[in-house]
């Protein structure tokens, strides 16, 4: 009897203890396995993070510049030209837009002249033709390049992004 019950606890304890070690072999595969991807996924991730990051350009915030004459009032009047033989009015309320503070800077000092070439330009427009979009864009079109070429004498570049028409009326 002490026999039989000698080789019941050898045979219980055999079948146990490889229990045990499978267990122990799975646990240990299930956390290298774990651990590996874990691994992977940090050093991969990371690597792709600093190259956009890298890529990305920084661009300055926007500046707007009211377009003002010398009595301060922020717009431009001034008669149109047209083929119907009838009197037209323009009203243009105008901001240029750079990203610099130099640019806004020489600007506001050089804003008379700014005002007279852009009172040139306006008031030399058709009527008929500015009643399209094609012909508001047109004038849009000359109205940055007129301050881009005086940006460009007297900075050197010429420093504005855009001119817009924050208000424009035509009778």
């Amino acid at each position: 009897m002490a026999e039989d019950a000698q080789s019941q606890v050898e045979g219980e304890s055999g079948k146990g203890s490889r229990k045990k070690l499978i267990i122990i072999i799975a646990i240990a595969a299930l956390l290298l396995l774990g651990g590996g991807g874990a691994a992977a996924f940090f050093l991969l991730s990371g690597g792709e993070d600093a190259t956009v990051e890298a890529v990305e350009p920084v661009r300055k915030e926007a500046l707007y510049t009211k377009v003002r004459t010398l009595e301060g009032r922020p717009m431009f009047v001034v008669t149109l030209q047209s083929d119907d033989g009838q009197r037209h009015y323009m009203q243009a309320y105008v901001e240029a837009k750079s990203r610099d503070q130099e640019v806004v800077d020489a600007l506001e000092l050089h804003m008379p002249l700014v005002v007279a070439r852009l009172n040139t330009l306006f008031s030399t427009q058709k009527f008929e033709t500015l009643m399209t979009i094609e012909g508001k864009r047109a004038l849009r079109q000359q109205a940055v390049e007129t301050v881009q070429s005086i940006m460009q004498d007297k900075i050197g570049r010429p420093g504005v992004e855009s001119i817009l028409f924050t208000n424009l009326v035509m009778q």
